[in-house]
This record gives structure tokens, C-alpha cells and sequence, in this order.
């Protein structure tokens, strides 16, 4: 791991402008409306043949005196694959206008996380550490952290022998990593059967299903808490909810909307639903729930600081399913900013907007803290 001491020596020659910079995927528009909202301007690292939504599209129009009339976006930096922010002469410009690389899901995929710990010398706003625990191949994962801080994981099943109800399969896409290669069975039987055909269909691969985690399926509805912690504010006032989201999959999303008469007319092959997000919609909770939803927060929040230090810094998102008695089970963790955000870019989060009693995405969100740790002299607390 690239040592903290390091960083903030390199964060000594950024000044009180830095540019807010993102990998352009994922969330990145919503880091890029944020900071500029906030008086930043903005950088986004895209790869060739998908950069045209930040070079053309969202492309920052500014006045003479530089005052932003039209996007986002200021600087798009483009190169063959996203792993190119590793090679130092990306490095160094990344340095040299002084970026504060925000992590998102495309960063921690598209670069090796090896490279993102020993290597990538460049701020990030958020905790460098945390990035690995979203791979569910690590011994030390986002569950290991879940059962340390005493929350509910759906239970893991030891192998399809075990099945007795139905579970859900987890493990990558066979050739687009970044994807899902989930199932859903009820029985051994179901198992083999859907397993052999997303085997041939090209959706899994025979040594990811090895090591794939199979845990039972909880039903309810899913919600993504996207919550945000401050190292800047007292303790006690630490800890925001911004919003929630719930995600758009294909081809399932696809499937439960035809009547179920429809459905057996399908193939069987093609009755097996595939999992990839493709959208994000908005959501609100009852009330009743928040308290639990905070409270998940804070033991999140307290296990992260003490098992990989300085923890939780910015936005994290609990992805969890509620059960018909209002019980939560945190089923994904993302240790940075969500995949959702974007639905709320610009608007605010609906608990974001009632706490800040002004239009609060989790991209403002991020520039708000980088402005105010600017401005007391604490942005070493921010980047790891």
C-alpha cells in the first residue's frame, strides 16, 4: 500500500483549486455535476470509443471570465483502455493539474487492484484500503466486515449439495467481468441444469463456478442506502443518508414483466434471466425503516475504521433487501460511491435535499467536503 505520508506530500503543491477527477464510467457524471456545482473544475479519464458523452455531450461551455453556462465536463483525457492511468507519464499530468481522483466501481474493476494500492500515486478522495473488499474472491471481504460489525448477511450455503430452498449463485460474467453471472436455484438439480446451460450460452465460466458464493435468497424488496461520512464533522453528526436507488437489470428485469404465461412459452434456456445493471431507478423508505438503516450505517462505519483505518471516508452504499417483517439484510457493499447515483445528479438526493435544505447529490456531496477541508486545512483527511 502506497503510503498515506506519500500522498499528502504530493497533496502540498495542489493549492486551493484542485481539479475533481473521475475514471469515465459508472457514476461519473454525478462526481463531475458535484464538483463543478461547487466551483470545481473537472476531469474525466475515458477510453477510446466511450468518451464522446464526456467530450461532446456533457463538455463544459464556459464564459469569458470562466463561469460555467452549458455541462460538466472540462477536461476528457483519453486513452486505449482505462489501465493507462497507471503509466506514469499519465500519472504525472495527473499530478501536474492537480486531481483528486474520486474512485468509482470503473476504477477498481479496470485497474488491477494490486496497481491501484502499490502504484497509482495520485489522491484518492475516499479509502484506498477498502477498495478490495468488494471482491467477493478475498478472504477478507465486504462480509467478513459485515459479520464483524453484527450485520445481517443472507446465510451461505456450502455447495449445491446443500441447496433445500431457493439461493442465488454469485459469481462474474464469463467474459465481461464488470457483469454478473447470477442464478437463482431451489434445488441441486436446478442448479446443475441452469449451470450447464449458462455454461453453454458463454454467461459463466466452469472455474468461476468453483469458487462462486451461493447464499439464500431473501425475498423483498431491494434497496441501496446511499449514505456518505464525514471525518470532518463531530461524531455524532458524522453520518448521512442520502438517498436510495434500486437497480435495472437485464434480462430479468426484462422477464418479470411478461405474464407468466409468456414465460413458459420462452425456451428454458432463455426463462434463465441474466443480471447485468443497465439503469438505476429512485426510491424512498418507509419511515419506520430509517432507524435501521442508520443504524447499519454507523456499525458499518465503526467496524470499517477498526479493521482497515482511517475506515469509511465519503460515500459508501449498503445494498440490501428488506424482508416482509422489515428485518434488513445487507447482501453488496460498495466502500465508494454507487453505481445509482446519477439518478439524483443535479436534483438531489430526497434525504440528502431534507438534510442540507438545498439540492444534495452524492457528487455535490464529495465537493462540499473537498471545499470545506480546503478551507480548514484537513484535506489529508480526505485521500488516501
Amino acid at each position: 500500500m502506497i503510503p498515506s505520508e506519500s500522498i499528502h506530500r504530493t497533496l502540498e503543491g495542489y493549492g486551493t483549486e484542485p481539479h475533481i477527477g473521475a475514471i469515465g464510467s459508472h457514476s461519473a457524471l454525478d462526481i463531475a455535476d458535484g464538483a463543478a456545482t461547487e466551483g470545481f473544475r473537472t476531469v474525466v479519464v475515458a477510453q477510446n470509443g466511450r468518451d464522446a458523452t464526456y467530450a461532446r455531450y456533457y463538455r463544459a461551455h464556459r464564459d469569458a471570465a470562466g463561469r460555467l453556462e452549458r455541462g460538466c465536463v472540462d477536461e476528457v483525457w483519453s486513452y486505449p483502455s482505462f489501465a493507462a492511468i497507471l503509466d506514469e507519464t499519465v500519472q504525472e499530468r495527473l499530478r501536474a493539474e492537480h486531481v483528486l481522483l474520486v474512485p468509482n466501481r470503473a476504477l477498481s474493476s479496470y485497474v488491477p487492484l494490486d496497481a491501484l494500492e502499490g502504484r497509482l500515486r495520485v489522491p484518492l478522495v475516499g479509502s484506498r484500503a477498502l477498495l478490495r473488499i468488494e471482491e467477493r474472491s478475498e478472504r477478507e471481504n465486504y462480509y467478513a466486515l459485515l459479520e464483524s460489525a453484527g450485520i445481517p448477511i443472507p446465510e451461505r450455503i456450502d455447495g449445491p449439495e446443500a441447496i433445500r430452498s431457493l439461493v442465488i449463485v454469485k459469481l462474474p460474467h464469463a467474459t465481461r467481468r464488470l457483469e454478473r453471472g447470477f442464478f437463482t436455484a431451489a434445488s441441486r438439480s436446478e442448479y446443475e441444469r441452469k449451470s450447464r446451460a449458462l455454461i453453454d450460452r458463454g454467461v459463466v465460466a466452469p472455474a468461476d463456478l468453483a469458487g462462486a458464493r451461493i447464499e439464500r435468497y431473501v425475498l423483498g424488496p431491494v434497496f441501496n442506502f446511499n449514505f456518505f461520512f464525514s471525518p470532518l464533522a463531530p461524531r455524532e453528526d458524522a453520518l448521512e443518508l442520502l438517498g436510495v436507488d434500486e437497480r435495472r437489470e437485464s434480462s430479468l428485469d426484462g422477464l418479470v414483466r411478461l405474464p407468466a404465461s409468456q414465460q413458459l412459452e420462452m425456451a428454458e434456456n432463455e426463462r434463465i434471466p441474466e443480471y447485468t445493471v443497465v439503469g438505476h431507478g429512485t426510491l424512498t423508505v418507509r419511515e419506520s425503516l430509517l432507524e435501521a438503516a442508520f443504524a447499519m450505517g454507523e456499525k458499518f462505519v465503526d467496524a470499517a475504521r477498526a479493521r482497515y483505518p482511517p475506515g469509511i471516508l465519503g460515500p459508501f452504499c449498503l445494498q440490501t433487501c428488506i424482508d416482509p417483517e422489515g428485518r434488513p439484510t445487507v447482501f453488496d457493499v460498495a466502500a465508494r460511491i454507487g453505481g445509482g447515483t446519477n439518478i439524483h445528479l443535479g436534483l438531489g438526493h430526497p434525504y440528502g435535499n431534507a438534510l442540507w435544505r438545498t439540492p444534495m447529490s452524492t457528487g455535490r456531496r464529495i465537493a462540499v467536503e473537498i471545499r470545506r477541508a480546503i478551507t480548514t486545512g484537513r484535506l489529508a483527511e480526505l485521500v488516501t
